[in-house]
């Protein structure tokens, strides 16, 4: 069994203007130890997802249905007091941006020693002692020090390791880095990232990686899933993703990426409506205008371990370039 199953998974948002279906029929396995990247421009549904994992679902949102099953326990519809036994001790969260999501009033120390008192249930002797041992697996200098400190005092490079040491310090067999290096430069980005990798080796966690970076994803995961507005289209093995694209969107990611031959081609503009399309989403994208189906895109699998969004064509417009290679 995997250890993490997305069944079917709806998320809406009920505003005065609609209903928004931030996540349509949304189906991800993670198994233990491996690392899954998920795709996909800004809006398409990547943090929202990461949200639902956590319990951290919006006041204005809604699981409509599915399930989000955990080692097998389905965390849809749990209470604030069981998620308190579930986060940081089964499951954890690296947020986008460290100084944002750490608080400015508490010290780094306080805050991991909540982390590890709440989810270890030790004393916080112990918590102290295991947040400083916790630091220096991060690769903080002088984490006593950094335990006295205040997230305002520190680097983004070192305020995002304190935060990968909150993440950690529960023992979590599941860590979700959502954008974990968007707000650092290139050098430390590489640090940070090979530091993920260490950690999940080291403690036999799974990692699921949140990226609009390509290059990150195939460098650093184990699968990409690639998400466009609230579903799956594509998912396989990193380097076969990259080998060979198959949906339309997954080549116009990737086409859209810099290179020195080219400044890369647009991918067109994200159809937000509200209501959204039913259905294939993605037939908006390629002809606005068109008709679109009715139907959910079934996953097809083109080649072991491959995974494409597949529909007929509906109204002249094909809904992917699988129904030719599935025909082949």
């Amino acid at each position: 069994m995997p250890l993490l199953q997305v069944r079917d998974l709806r998320l809406h948002f009920h505003t005065k203007h609609g209903v928004v279906r931030a996540l349509e029929g949304m189906d991800i396995d993670v198994e233990a130890g491996e690392c899954l990247g998920i795709v996909g421009e800004t809006g398409s549904g990547k943090s929202m997802t990461a949200r639902a994992v956590m319990g951290l679902v919006p006041k204005s949102g809604r699981i409509e249905s599915g399930e989000i099953l955990l080692e097998g326990r389905n965390l849809v519809g749990l209470s604030e007091k069981e998620w308190r036994g579930i986060r940081g001790r089964k499951v954890s969260m690296i947020f986008q941006e460290a100084k944002r999501a750490l608080d400015p009033v508490a010290t780094i120390g306080s805050q991991i020693i909540e982390a590890a008192v709440q989810a270890r249930g030790i004393r916080k002797a112990e918590a102290r002692a295991l947040g400083i041992e916790t630091l220096r697996k991060v690769g903080l200098p002088d984490p006593e020090r950094v335990m006295d400190n205040y997230s305002f005092e520190l680097s983004g490079g070192m305020a995002q390791r304190a935060m990968i040491a909150i993440a950690i310090v529960g023992g979590s067999k599941l860590i979700i880095a959502d954008e974990p290096t968007s707000a650092l430069d290139v050098s430390i980005q590489a640090q940070i990232l090979r530091l993920l990798r260490d950690i999940r080796l080291d403690l036999g966690s799974a990692l699921i990686l949140i990226t609009h970076d390509l290059g990150v994803a195939v460098e650093n995961c184990d699968r990409i899933a690639v998400i466009y507005f609230g579903q799956i289209v594509e998912l396989a093995p990193a380097r076969m993703l990259f080998r060979n694209p198959v949906h339309p969107y997954t080549c116009a990611l990737l086409a859209a990426l810099p290179s020195p031959a080219e400044r890369g081609k647009p991918i067109g503009r994200v159809a937000r409506s509200v209501p959204p399309p039913a259905g294939y989403r993605y037939a908006t994208r390629r002809e606005p205008d068109g008709s679109i189906s009715s139907a959910k895109p079934e996953m097809v699998e083109i080649e072991p371990g491959h995974l494409v969004a597949c529909l007929p064509e509906a109204e002249g417009i094909p809904s992917s370039s699988t129904v030719e290679a599935v025909e082949q």
